[in-house]
């Protein structure tokens, strides 16, 4: 062998010097978060533009309501929402899942890696398919538990039943509520009030006792408060009464949890675009104005809440329970 071409062991033994060198100086990334940072950044939008402002069109749906036949349809996240594994493995129970807030965590939750049963009415079973079909096309296990949280035993059925095909839980979101607007406390039925209390109060109270005997240190239980709680509408008497219960609950609860290591925090909207509205929640007056009284001039829709919802049930985020975290436009206070 010529001798140009020979390496000697002082030259190799430089050059492997080198490579650990430059190796033990840069940063080892997993393939996704390489493509991540490589990936170009999302540019920026002009919040107070971004979804529809009013006004909109009058409408009206029997109670509970479709998102899917509003004009125009919410936006949960069906096409923008973008998950990064932060729920990967975690088992999640969403109530009032097919539509709102619900939905659109529902769909945050299986992009982050989560399994999740969602809840509803049997009347909401299309909304309903639409959730479950979004769940398992980002890879995840979906089950669907229709059923009538009024009732106790119903509500002890439906934890159990997630437990068994989710193999465990380990997130529960409180988030399904009954609100019908009366102009007058005249107005508001001994019936009306009980199937409010029943959905917006009981129904959570007899899930968290439910689940709890499931629900292992680093848990997450999360409750959809609202802006009620603290500015009140006139015409919402009584679900209104029981945002600020939730509200309660929430702080409450984090202080008895707290020492199992289970965190427990609130949601707390604005006026969010939600079958709520059409379906009795909102006169048609405000129902065509809705959301113009903010500062953004704009309601919500379900997918800017999204993130919030994943924050809370976000193991990285340990340290934060008994918090309500608001979204609100600008306006009310969480």
């Amino acid at each position: 062998m010529k001798e140009e071409n020979k390496l000697s062991r002082r030259q190799i033994i430089s050059g492997l010097s080198a490579s650990l060198a430059v190796a033990a100086v840069s940063p080892i990334l997993p393939a996704e978060a390489s493509a991540a940072v490589d990936a170009a950044p999302e540019p920026l939008k002009d919040p107070t533009t971004a979804y529809p402002r009013p006004p909109f069109k009058s409408q009206t749906q029997p109670w509970p309501g479709l998102a899917s036949k509003m004009e125009p349809v919410p936006d949960h996240g069906e096409k923008t929402y973008k998950g990064s594994g932060r729920l990967k493995g975690r088992k999640a129970l969403i109530t009032g899942g097919d539509s709102g807030m619900g939905r659109a965590a529902a769909i945050a939750y299986a992009r982050e890696g989560a399994d999740v049963a969602i809840n509803y009415l049997p009347a909401e079973e299309a909304d309903a398919k639409e959730v479950i079909a979004l769940i398992k096309a980002a890879g995840q296990k979906g089950v669907a538990i229709p059923g009538d949280l009024r009732d106790e035993a119903f509500c002890k059925r439906m934890v159990e039943e997630a437990v068994r095909q989710l193999g465990g839980l380990d997130i529960l979101v409180n988030n399904a509520a009954r609100q019908q607007q009366r102009q007058s406390i005249l107005d508001l039925t001994s019936e009306d009030f009980d199937a409010t209390m029943k959905t917006n109060i009981y129904a959570p109270f007899w899930t968290i006792k439910a689940a709890l005997p499931h629900l292992k240190p680093g848990s997450a239980i999360i409750g959809t408060t609202s802006e009620q709680a603290t500015d009140p509408s006139e015409d919402l008497y009584d679900y209104a009464q029981t945002k600020a219960a939730t509200t309660n609950y929430v702080r409450s609860l984090a202080k008895q949890l707290a020492p199992k290591g289970i965190r427990v925090n609130g949601v707390a909207p604005g006026p969010i675009w939600t079958p709520l509205q059409v379906s009795g929640g909102a006169t048609q007056e405000k129902l065509q104005k809705f959301g113009g009284d903010t500062p953004m001039k704009r309601p919500g829709q379900p997918v800017e809440l999204a993130s919030i919802y994943v924050q809370l049930a976000d193991p990285q985020a340990s340290y934060a329970t008994g918090q309500v975290y608001g979204a609100a436009g600008g306006k009310g206070m969480p």
